[in-house]
């Protein structure tokens, strides 16, 4: 006989259902919690006839994002085992979610990758925030925590700032339409210079408004500046990526959007003194170098009555040398003058300005000529466009069939053949005078001597 000893036994029990059952998901209510100080949750999952006990070491429970406790309806990813010490069956737990959250966070990342291909998480497309906004907006609800706590940082950073509340449910079926709106009608009215989207913590059920995609378009279409503030600083929501800017909780999505008046203080304070005491430094220059120039400073009467003497003397001066340059220079203007007699240029401005009235004549004549052949060429053209003109052509009973595409900034094709054409499409017709819209109800076209309808 093989006989089994109990530890051989369990080890061979254990290598058989950790061969045989691979990673599996299991959903029941969690019972019989137990956390020792070692870090590692001990539980048990039951339904309504069985139960299974569940081991969930250290290093798995702490990627969990909800707090465990008993009653809790929870998914697990875990591998079948025995507890060889004492013989018992057990689940050994890699993951924890809870009921309902799989298929959210499912449809979360799609919807994510989706927007995402849209071009709505684009930085290209994000606002800034106005330093200092002149009103902020804040759309949440009016009875939540999220409030309280915005405007308790606002009373205590920046209390000059006007807020406006566009109330709003922000959980359940009715808070979609709420929020939509809200963001439509501050982006419309154009009251603020910022807006705060904000709701305080829960579940991702909780959340899942602020996932929808009518939610993340509006705030897309909004002109006004976004920050979001949902939840906690773990939770993120397709909000949280199509806002201008995120905050991880409502208190910081308020110290993002207003400055620390304190803070702005101490700067102004500061640089007032730096510009007094630049100021005071300046004055000191310009004190020492009037100091220096008073120094240097002439009284002006010593001034005049010096350029009064230089005068004098320059006059004297001057008088003396024109005595003795004028004779010899009269005498050579007298001469000059009997010189310029004898060559007098009547005669020859006379020939000259007779010469000059004849290409005068001349000019006016090529010139006209230049313009009659101009104006014939002009005229031949004229003629030339005018039988062109498709106006004319009109006139004569014809008209212009285009296509109908609906956008009044793209152009309208032209249609040649009927064939291109299908029954119920619309187009145009321009006449001669006006245009007519239609739509077409039957097709003939003929090929060839044969007709097909």
């Amino acid at each position: 006989m093989d006989i089994y000893t109990v530890t051989r036994l369990n080890q061979e029990v254990r290598s058989l259902l950790e061969a045989n059952f691979p990673t599996i998901w299991v959903e029941g209510e969690i019972s019989n919690l137990a956390r020792p100080r070692s870090g590692h949750v001990y539980f048990s999952l039951k339904d309504e006839g069985c139960q299974v006990r569940c081991a969930m070491f250290r290093m798995h429970n702490r990627q969990l994002g909800f707090t465990l406790e008993d009653g809790a309806k929870v998914l697990a990813r875990a591998r079948a085992g025995l507890y060889p010490q004492r013989g018992d069956f057990q689940l050994i737990v890699e993951y924890l979610e809870e009921v309902g959250e799989g298929a959210l966070r499912q449809a979360f990342e799609v919807l994510k990758k989706q927007l995402a291909a849209q071009g709505l998480f684009a930085s290209s497309c994000k606002k800034p925030l106005p330093a200092i906004p002149k009103q902020i907006g804040i759309i949440t609800s009016p009875s939540g925590a999220a409030i309280r706590d915005i405007l308790a940082v606002l009373k205590r950073r920046f209390p000059g700032v006007p807020v406006l509340l566009y109330p709003a449910s922000v959980q359940g079926h009715e808070a979609i339409p709420d929020i939509t709106h809200m963001l439509d009608l501050a982006s419309r009215r154009q009251e603020c210079d910022v807006l705060i989207l904000a709701r305080g913590g829960g579940s991702l059920e909780d959340l899942w408004a602020f996932n929808e995609q009518a939610v993340a378009h509006a705030i897309y279409r909004c002109e006004i500046p976004i920050v979001s503030a949902i939840g906690h600083e773990i939770d993120f929501t397709i909000a949280d990526f199509v806002a201008d800017q995120r905050a991880p909780t409502p208190s910081a999505a308020a110290e993002l959007v207003v400055p620390d008046q304190q803070e702005w203080q101490r700067r102004i304070a500061l640089l007032s003194h730096q510009i007094l005491s630049l100021t005071r430094r300046r004055i000191e220059q310009r004190h020492q170098k009037v100091l220096w120039l008073e120094k240097r400073l002439v009284h002006p009467r010593r001034r005049l009555s010096d350029d009064s003497q230089r005068i004098d003397d320059l006059t004297h001066r001057l008088t003396q040398h024109m005595r003795s340059f004028s004779s010899p220079q009269r005498n050579r203007l007298a001469e000059l003058t009997a010189r310029l007699y004898r060559h007098e240029p009547s005669a020859k401005i006379q020939r000259h300005g007779a010469y000059r009235q004849q290409l005068v004549q001349r000019l006016i004549f090529s010139i006209k000529q230049n313009l009659g052949m101009h104006t014939a060429h002009i005229t031949s053209v004229q003629r030339a466009m005018e039988a062109m003109n498709p106006q004319r052509t009109l006139e004569r009973g014809y008209a212009i069939v285009t296509k109908s595409s609906g956008d009044k900034s793209s152009g309208n094709k032209i249609v040649r053949d009927a064939q291109s054409m299908l029954e119920g499409e619309r187009i145009l017709t321009r006449l001669a005078k006006g245009t007519l819209l239609s739509t077409i109800l039957q097709i003939e076209a003929k090929e060839q001597g044969n007709t097909d309808v």
